[in-house]
């Protein structure tokens, strides 16, 4: 049964994780993020929500710039520790012995692994508690297509996807997962 509680109640997990990258003068750096949000589809548009204590925040500050980065679940562990360790202490992308290409328009790590990535140019910036949201406008997107059916979603033979639970876990969709298809539009 439902009670009512004191504490905070934070429930938007299952979800994905999203690894921002960023370059700043000369240095990359790698984060995970749980809380982000495709914002606009014309013009694209997302955000992301970065903790003013993380060393990320202010390389993306200063760089004006950031990319969002998605990797399939084989990569789970690696995903977990760019959320655990700072970039400050080390270096994340050797740590995971993880290769990337620069972003075309913002120099961002473009991770090779990544089935899906977008660069950012940051249009806007606004504090909320204890983050601030960081607002991109999405200037380059890269998909591996292989792993995508021709109607744009998923090929889950081909592609598995962590969604994090909390407490370092994840659970994982992939061609073994229940999918249910409620089209409920009538034809005329």
């Amino acid at each position: 049964m439902r009670t009512k509680t004191n504490q905070t109640v934070m429930h938007s997990y299952p979800g994905m994780v999203a690894l921002v990258t960023v370059s700043q003068d000369g240095q990359d750096n790698i984060m995970a993020a749980g809380w982000h949000s495709y914002i606009s589809y014309e013009p694209p548009i997302y955000g992301v929500a970065i903790g003013r204590e993380r060393h990320t925040y202010q390389l993306v500050k200063e760089s004006g710039s950031f990319a969002i980065n998605f990797l399939p679940a084989q990569h789970s562990e690696f995903i977990q520790s760019t959320g655990v360790y700072s970039g400050a202490d080390v270096n994340k992308f050797e740590q995971g012995k993880m290769t990337f290409d620069r972003g075309i328009t913002t120099n961002a790590p473009i991770l090779h692994e990544a089935y899906v990535a977008y660069e950012c140019k940051t249009m806007d910036v606004n504090s909320y508690g204890d983050h601030d949201w960081f607002v991109g406008e999405i200037t380059h997107f890269y998909r591996d297509d292989e792993k995508f059916l021709p109607n744009g979603l998923p090929d889950f033979e081909k592609l598995s996807i962590p969604l994090y639970l909390g407490r370092s876990q994840y659970t994982i969709v992939n061609k073994n997962s229940e999918v249910k298809n409620h089209d409920i539009r009538k034809e005329q």
